[in-house]
């Protein structure tokens, strides 16, 4: 099978030679550039077009949420994992905001790091536990169950997929109804929710318990 194809944006070069060390030597995995800045971390990412960006989110010359946002509108198949000291829930809200597939904190074990990545190049959202656990109880209980029950069967069942990474085709295919009717579900659930991006969709979805760790896809 193909490797998942990794860039590595981080301006410490000895955490860059880490995490390439680390990476390299799992068998699905290749570090196939690295950037030592955010400008850097574009140019890579549209030029070498990897499965997954790891990406710092606090670098000199261009932070993390523009350096996002610039390559999912530019390359928008790139899928990025936001790698950050910050435990801040504004630091990670401004990501997902930008269109970041997943956030997770530097003192996360090795392992737990490797599996995000997977997670992300399968076209899930990953966020780290710690930071999960307070989102979640920012909502609360009856909020969460009022709006479960504006939503149909089907058009919570398109959004959990939504939330999972899943195109519009590949619902379609799941559920086995059309790529029209998917969009019809998605446009009621939205607009039921006041949801308007996928940062929000996701943010729904971790306040809903739809991405915690022992959850599957619907």
């Amino acid at each position: 099978m193909p490797k998942i194809r990794i860039v590595l944006a981080d301006d410490h070069a000895v955490m860059r030679d880490g995490l390439a060390l680390l990476i390299d030597a799992q068998e699905d995995m290749q570090v196939v550039g690295q950037a030592e800045g955010g400008r850097a971390a574009i140019e890579q990412a549209q030029d070498l077009l990897p499965n997954v960006l790891v990406l710092d989110v606090s670098m000199p010359d261009l932070g993390g949420a523009p350096v996002t946002a610039e390559i999912k509108q530019a390359c928008p198949q790139v899928r990025v994992l936001a790698l950050t000291r910050h435990d801040d829930q504004a630091y990670m809200q401004q990501l997902l905001h930008a269109g970041a597939d997943g956030y997770i904190l530097k003192k996360t074990p090795a392992l737990e790091l490797i599996s995000a990545i997977r997670i992300v190049s399968d076209g899930g959202t990953y966020i780290d536990p710690r930071l999960a656990g307070s989102l979640v109880e920012r909502l609360s209980a009856p909020g969460r169950a009022r709006m479960h029950r504006q939503l149909s069967l089907r058009e919570e069942e398109v959004l959990r997929l939504i939330a999972w990474g899943y195109s519009n085709k590949e619902i379609a295919m799941s559920l086995g109804i059309s790529v029209k009717t998917v969009e019809y579900y998605k446009a009621n659930a939205l607009e039921k929710l006041d949801l308007r991006s996928r940062a929000e969709v996701v943010r729904h979805a971790l306040a809903a318990g739809w991405l915690h760790e022992d959850a599957e896809p619907p």
